[in-house]
């Protein structure tokens, strides 16, 4: 057995670091050290509010959660790690893994998929988010040289605009109510724009604002027959949406993507998946997605102000200590 420690919602708005006892690792198991994790502000902060609808509580569990929405629970999926036992060829590598905030852990095997040389263990944090984008693309399949805007510059968004930043001919646009998100939006070699200032006549729209006036204007800047992607997940909030005016006139769609578990696309498994994100994320234009660092005894506090909007972040990396 093996001393750890892990990061618990205990109450909705509270939250507090535990101990935990890990066993050794069995046959076909890894033991994992953690160096970094990631907070995903969106789902994280809905989970760390108690605002998971009671309806979703199943379809929402994250692959290693313990406890129960809405609390308390253990909860978190962007987790990279060292392999300190297992199997020779996974020795010492680091590996990503759908874990939550907790010092060391077991996981099967294929429950980790090891960084390529090239990816930062701090940006790998990444990958699930950066997997969630992959999977919107393919949903919205862009043509070449598409007119394509994504509302919303939080984390979900920034990594579909830096998905589509390398598509072919493709002009993109990211929309977001905050200027300061231009700064991403330059580091991603994208065009950004405020909701009013936003182009129209858009052949593709994803939005990931997580606000229903997001959208609004996402239906208001795509094309005449064009699609909006709808990437954004609002918990327990109702959505108005106003589909009485243009929305039949100009024959608009709205396609859902991401939330919860994700079906298969394009015959690929999810580990490929994740195998495809940490790919994508050799790319240095993804280091402007991660906008903060706190060490893992401050996850309390950290959570807390995510959730009331006092720090600011797109992705917030949280760092180990070394011995731990």
């Amino acid at each position: 057995m093996f001393d750890a420690r892990a990061f618990w919602s205990t109450y909705p708005g509270l939250g507090e670091v535990r101990p935990e006892r890990v066993p050794s690792p069995g046959p076909g198991e890894v033991l994992v050290r953690t160096l970094h994790s990631g907070v995903s502000r969106g789902t994280e902060t809905l989970v760390f509010q108690g605002r998971v609808p009671e309806n979703q509580w199943t379809t929402m569990r994250a692959p290693f959660q313990a406890g129960d929405f809405s609390g308390p629970v253990k909860y978190g999926y962007l987790n990279v790690g060292v392999v300190e036992e297992g199997p020779a060829e996974l020795l010492n590598r680091t590996v990503f893994c759908l874990f939550p905030h907790q010092t060391r852990y077991v996981v099967p095997i294929e429950a980790v998929t090891v960084v390529p040389d090239g990816v930062p263990a701090a940006r790998a944090v990444l990958t699930g988010t950066v997997e969630t984008a992959v999977n919107a693309v393919w949903d919205a399949a862009p043509q070449l040289g598409d007119r394509i805007s994504v509302v919303g510059g939080g984390m979900v968004g920034s990594s579909v605009a830096a998905v589509l930043a390398g598509f072919p001919a493709a002009d993109v646009q990211l929309v977001d109510a905050d200027p300061a998100r231009k700064t991403v939006a330059d580091a991603l070699g994208v065009d950004f724009a405020l909701p009013e200032a936003a182009a129209t006549g858009r052949d593709l729209v994803i939005h990931a604002s997580a606000n229903p006036a997001g959208l609004t204007r996402s239906l208001e800047l795509v094309a005449p027959e064009k699609t909006v992607v709808e990437l954004s997940w609002y918990g327990d909030r109702e959505v108005p949406l106003r589909l009485g005016e243009f929305f039949h006139s100009r024959r608009l769609t709205i396609r859902s993507s991401q939330v919860g578990g994700i079906l298969p696309q394009r015959g690929r498994t999810y580990a490929e998946r994740l195998d495809l994100a940490l790919r994508l994320l050799r790319d240095d234009r993804f280091e402007a997605l991660l906008t903060g660092r706190s060490g893992f005894e401050e996850l309390p506090a950290v959570l807390s102000r995510l959730a009331d909007g006092s720090l600011a972040a797109l992705c917030h990396v949280i760092d180990y200590p070394a011995a731990n």
